[in-house]
This record gives C-alpha cells, structure tokens and sequence, in this order.
C-alpha cells in the first residue's frame, strides 16, 4: 500500500477478533510514532503501551467513548514530557503528530485503531494518569486503541475545496 493510499483509506476501527498483537508490531509502530516531526525537534514525548486486560478494561470508566477498549488487543497511551517541551500547546502538537503515525502505521500493518483524545479534558487526564501511575511532568494527551480490525469501512472522502484559500482568506467571512 503506498504511502498516500495509507493515509487516504486509513479510519477509526472500534471493532476488534480477539487475535493479539505482537511484541514486534508493537515496537514497528512505536518507530513510526518516534518518526514523526517534533517542534525544535524536542522529541517530547513518552509513550505507554498498555496490555494488561484489567487497565484496558477500566479506561471506560473514566472515557466516555472508550468503549471498544474491552475488545482491544492493546493501546498505547501518547504522553507528553514537559521537562523536554515545557509549553503544553507545543507538546500537543508534537504528541499528535506521532498519535496519527501510529494511526498509519498501524493501517498499513493490516491493524485497526482508534486515537481516543484524552487531554484537555481533565477527568481522562487524571483518570490516565492514575491507572498508569505517571509523574506530574508527563501529561496524557492521546490514547490509541489498536486490534485485528472485526469491522471493515470503506474509504471517507473528506475533501473539501471550500475550505482550501491561496495566498489570503478568500471567503465571504472573516470573524
């Protein structure tokens, strides 16, 4: 599958088979997740990769829409280091950019996902960081669902010229 094909065909999988995922596709996609471009090139993240079947099961009292954690085979938790990046909204940007890498990564291999948002909100921040025992300098900021996909969905055209503009804001508002 080409890299374009990846990124065009790739969507949220909530359905997993009970197959595991192994220790080697874990770490391909914890490459491709440590690929991914960092502001100054800080690199400020931390990652959790969560297996045990209690800690999965429980995400779903404290995220509303973790439901498919039940199912999973594993999921890794996206984690900020603010000793690496200090300003959070850098850190985010950073962390996100390696969350959608696991995403591709993940699709690519013939794997489902899901990237669960977890930070701003406050309650999956600390909900995470209690089940994972993080210090304060590391902030949750994603968690990836990841199985053998027990769904298929077909490819989404998101596409939209209306929302494309060259070289000034082009459209009839501007507040």
């Amino acid at each position: 599958m080409s890299a374009l094909e990846t990124i065009l065909t790739r969507r949220s999988i909530r359905s997993y088979t009970d197959q595991s995922i192994s220790d080697d596709q874990i770490e391909q996609l914890l490459k491709a997740a440590m690929s991914a471009p960092t502001a100054r090139n800080t690199q400020s993240w931390q990652f959790v990769v969560i297996k045990d079947r209690n800690k999965l099961n429980s995400i779903p009292e404290f995220h509303p829409f973790a439901e498919m954690m039940k199912q999973a085979s594993c999921a890794i938790a996206v984690c900020a280091d603010l000793k690496k990046e200090p300003d959070i909204n850098y850190a985010n940007t950073n962390c996100s950019a390696a969350a959608e890498n696991i995403l591709l990564a993940a699709h690519a291999m013939g794997l489902g996902a899901v990237w669960l948002g977890v930070f701003p909100r406050e309650k999956r921040v600390q909900g995470m960081k209690r089940l994972l025992d993080l210090p304060d300098f590391i902030v949750p900021i994603a968690l990836i669902s990841l199985g053998y996909p027990a769904e298929e969905k077909k490819q989404s055209n998101r596409y939209d010229k209306g929302k494309i503009h060259f070289d000034t804001w082009q459209g009839k508002e501007k507040n």
